[in-house]
């Protein structure tokens, strides 16, 4: 078997691997997943809040990230939704407003179609100046943005009428994969004005953001893995949405699981033909 093994052709393991992502994709296999304490006070804080409280949603990406954050951002919002907050999008980077426009479509348009532009979500978009436009709108919202998205004065909208800045808002989320993203907002929102902030970013930002927690920031959900977990304290409170097309970050989730088992298992495998390989030199 060690004689096999050691002249096995490099391209099975290559098949292995392509199985091990394919499979659990085909057949959209998920498996348990449990809320950190990190992800699971991001839940808790969107969930307690009362009906009506004012969400500051922060789109700081662009499609090249979307699949990492797509999930959470759909998770957030549902939940937003089910809670009957007012949402209000925002964005930092120059794609964020299709991130948001897609988001609406994916969730408000097709699950909470009574929900009403203006009245209970509002799309404010993109303004260049990443920090500089936290700095300015933490203060004087309005001396930044004049009219949301599609040119509506601000003054027209019911959600955006009284609003005099952003230290209203009853929790900043950025969904964020790089700069201007979670870290100015924890630096120029949350640090120095109290702001609730939490936020949910890739993977390689993740350990850079991890430090802020949990005093600037109240949570944070890292990558595909933050939002599965997100999902599943969605489902856990909420078991309708625990079918699986709710539940776009547990799917991804499967294929990534399968393949690090597989890997795993590899490195033991070839571990255990080299301590064999040298057993059998010695004698």
């Amino acid at each position: 078997m060690i004689r096999f093994l050691e002249t096995l052709d490099r391209r099975w393991i290559f098949l292995a691997m392509f199985l091990a992502v394919l499979l659990p994709i085909l057949f959209q296999k998920t498996f348990p997943e449990r809320a950190t304490p990190i992800v699971q006070n991001v839940f808790d804080r969107i969930e307690s809040l009362p009906p009506g409280s004012r969400i500051l949603l922060s789109f700081d990406y662009d499609p090249a990230s979307a699949g990492e954050l797509d999930p959470m951002a759909t998770a957030i919002v549902r939940h937003c939704c089910l809670k009957k907050h007012n949402i209000y999008f925002i964005a930092l980077w120059p794609l964020g407003p299709r991130m948001i426009d897609d988001t609406i479509a994916r969730v408000i348009k097709k699950d909470f179609p009574q929900m009403k532009y203006g009245t209970d979500y509002v799309n404010l978009g993109y303004k260049s100046g990443a920090e500089g436009v936290i700095q300015v709108i933490v203060t004087d919202l309005k001396k930044f943005y004049t009219a949301d998205h599609s040119g509506t004065s601000l003054n027209k909208i019911p959600m955006t009428r009284e609003i005099k800045n952003i230290q209203q808002m009853d929790l900043i989320f950025s969904i964020s994969a790089g700069s201007g993203g979670i870290k100015e907002w924890v630096q120029y929102a949350a640090t120095p004005y109290g702001i609730p902030t939490a936020g949910g970013c890739t993977g390689v930002q993740a350990p850079l953001l991890y430090p802020y927690y949990p005093n600037q920031l109240l949570g944070l959900l890292g990558a595909i893995k933050g939002a599965a977990e997100y999902e599943a304290a969605l489902a856990e409170q909420y078991p309708r949405y625990a079918a699986p097309r709710f539940n776009e970050g547990l799917r991804r989730m499967s294929p990534q699981l399968v393949a690090h088992l597989l890997m795993v298992g590899l490195i033991i495998l070839g571990n255990g033909i080299y301590f064999a390989q040298r057993r059998r030199s010695r004698r």
